[in-house]
């Protein structure tokens, strides 16, 4: 497993702005577009970027925090 594989991500669509947002509230924000795969994609390879940059830099990552929502049976 990756290091980036630890944090939660998602795409929602949001009808205020018409765009597909990307979410990973551990790390970062604010990645939108009107393709939700590419979006994805596109969020996935920020989150590994963040993640090579806090290694070279040799800072801890920030421990991850926001987990999915699961059914209540």
């Amino acid at each position: 497993m990756k290091l980036s594989d630890q944090y939660h991500k998602w795409v929602e669509w949001s009808e205020e702005d018409q765009v597909y947002i990307g979410m990973c509230p551990d790390m970062i924000t604010g990645i939108h577009g009107d393709d939700p795969l590419q979006v994805y994609k596109e969020l996935c390879e920020v989150v590994e970027d963040v993640v090579s940059h806090f290694e070279s830099e040799r800072h801890s990552l920030p421990a991850p925090c926001i987990r999915p929502m699961q059914k209540v049976a």
